[in-house]
């Protein structure tokens, strides 16, 4: 039986929550019933290619420099579906989303729309954009409840909108004892480690993190700081840490493709930011046995129950961020409950098998819709 063949488009294949989670979702899928195709538009964000690659997905890139050249790159997908025969479209983020759009009007072929963030959260052209053409796909995918209300709230689609929620390779992401990393970076073997992984952008407030942990290691000298990661603030984010003189303390290892290590080190994962959607890092951190200790945004709620997986705060009050990673710090028998409670969570709730399984049962019902008329492509609609 032919396999089912389908297209993922994405902005870029950098370290990003969406990003990530493609090499980790291809690993699970039935690759006896499904072949699996990426096209991606930003050639220096590529850390997630040779990790398709390495799973057998066929990744291609359209270079475009910004957005509207993006978009402009419809024609070329076109081509690619004919070429390759692609059956169904699954598209992350608005202006992957927007290319994916085009290119269902213009063939037919059906699309599947992923949102990872809050409606609210972005430019005002990019919001209306999305919602003007929201409804020229088959389905919308929110990763959390906050994100699906969202969508409801701000578009009023007339497609469907669906929860499939983010999850993580349980098996895969596995604290396994010893840290080469704390070595790296000379850190004693008795010290907490409180740690994130994020791209450098403003609402992930990684300078108000750099506060929060300047007041925790007044408090405790023993206490050591690690941000995996790299953005459009991370000028700003370095000159914080020299201008609270933590540039011994707290260590920014840069932008990694296989983060494993980084929470192999920590005790701790704390997230101050101001909104999310579902973050992917943090479901990795919890896999990785890291206690949680975090702002309330967005998706983080669905995730963390407060004082049962983690301990959260409101996202306006971030600073009691301080006396609640306190707690775990003083309480060896704390932390230890939490850094379990945090795998158990995952493992019952957010795990990528029930992910993909999910995934999949759309992808099903969706391909079955595809008549032999938009199989052809014809170049008169192109």
């Amino acid at each position: 039986m032919p396999k089912i063949k389908v297209l993922h488009i994405i902005k870029s294949l950098g370290r990003g929550g969406a990003e990530m989670l493609l090499p980790e979702t291809l690993q699970l899928h039935d690759r006896e019933k499904y072949e699996f195709h990426y096209i991606y538009f930003l050639p220096w964000k590529d850390q997630m290619v040779s990790r398709i690659q390495e799973e057998g997905g066929k990744v291609t890139c359209f270079r475009a420099k910004d957005n509207i050249r993006l978009i402009l790159q419809y024609k070329k997908v076109i081509n690619y579906c004919r070429e390759h025969g692609i059956e169904l479209i699954h598209c992350h983020l608005p202006w992957a989303g927007f290319v994916g759009r085009l290119v269902h009007q213009k063939t037919g072929i059906p699309v599947l729309y992923t949102e990872h963030n809050m409606q609210e959260r972005y430019h005002i052209a990019t919001k209306t954009i999305n919602k003007f053409t929201f409804n020229s796909q088959n389905l919308a995918i929110g990763v959390s409840d906050d994100v699906t209300n969202s969508i409801r709230k701000n578009i009023h689609p007339r497609i469907p909108v669906e929860t499939v929620l983010n999850g993580v390779n349980t098996t895969s992401f596995v604290r396994k004892g010893n840290s080469e990393i704390r070595k790296e970076f000379s850190i004693p073997e008795d010290a907490i480690v409180i740690g994130n992984v994020a791209v450098f952008r403003f609402q992930k407030r990684l300078v108000e993190w750099l506060r929060v942990f300047e007041e925790i290691q007044k408090r405790n000298p023993k206490v050591y700081g690690i941000i995996v990661g790299a953005g459009p603030l991370e000028d700003e984010i370095k000159t914080e840490l020299k201008r609270l003189k933590l540039e011994k303390k707290v260590f920014l290892p840069g932008l990694q493709t296989e983060v494993r290590p980084y929470f192999e080190a920590m005790d701790i994962f704390m997230m101050s930011s101001q909104f999310e959607g579902l973050p992917i890092a943090l479901l990795e951190a919890m896999s990785m046995e890291c206690a949680v200790v975090a702002t309330d945004a967005g998706g983080i709620k669905e995730v963390i129950r407060n004082e049962k997986d983690g301990l959260t705060c409101p996202v306006e009050n971030w600073q009691n961020l301080v006396d609640r990673c306190e707690l775990l710090i003083n309480d060896q028998h704390q932390l230890e409950r939490y850094k379990s409670a945090a795998r158990k969570r995952v493992v019952e709730s957010f795990s990528l098998k029930k992910m993909v399984e999910e995934l999949e049962e759309y992808y099903a019902v969706h391909t079955k819709t595809i008549s032999t008329k938009n199989k052809s492509y014809p170049l008169s609609k192109v």
